[in-house]
């Protein structure tokens, strides 16, 4: 089995240590920027000012091997697939944030829990239950 995962960008935030970092998304936290390469801004368009989007990025830095840790946030002894852990597999981090504001090959958001330069894998518009539950109807 083969995949291929192209980067779009970066993230900028204020965080440049684990110790820094939250350990979930705030949204009320400080600005971060979502900076897309220049072969990937035409997929901003659509684009806007508080809509509220998905965003996947790739946690570095990260232990791969272990299945089973405490949560950071409770103490908890879990599985990995159980907690919001970045020390996973595949260590993709996914947030749901609303657009500050959109401009100059940038998307403006709050609060995000990555590290200062991390890698961006993908944006999409989010998807709230309403719109799943009616999704499924039609």
């Amino acid at each position: 089995m083969e995949a291929e995962l192209k980067f779009i960008g970066r993230i900028e935030t204020p965080y440049n240590t684990i110790d820094e970092c939250p350990r979930n998304v705030q949204h009320d936290g400080p600005e971060c920027r979502l900076i897309l390469s220049k072969e990937y801004l035409d997929g901003m368009l659509g684009l806007s000012e508080g809509q509220e989007i998905l965003i996947l990025y790739w946690f570095e830095k990260v232990n791969r091997d272990n299945l089973r840790q405490n949560s950071r946030r409770t103490g908890e002894y879990a599985g990995v697939f159980a907690l919001r852990t970045p020390h996973r597999p595949n260590p993709i981090g996914a947030s749901v944030t609303k657009i500050e504001k959109v401009e100059d090959g940038a998307i403006v958001v709050r609060g995000l829990d990555c590290l200062n330069n991390t890698l961006l894998i993908d944006i999409k518009p989010a998807m709230v239950a309403e719109s799943i539950n009616s999704d499924l109807l039609s």
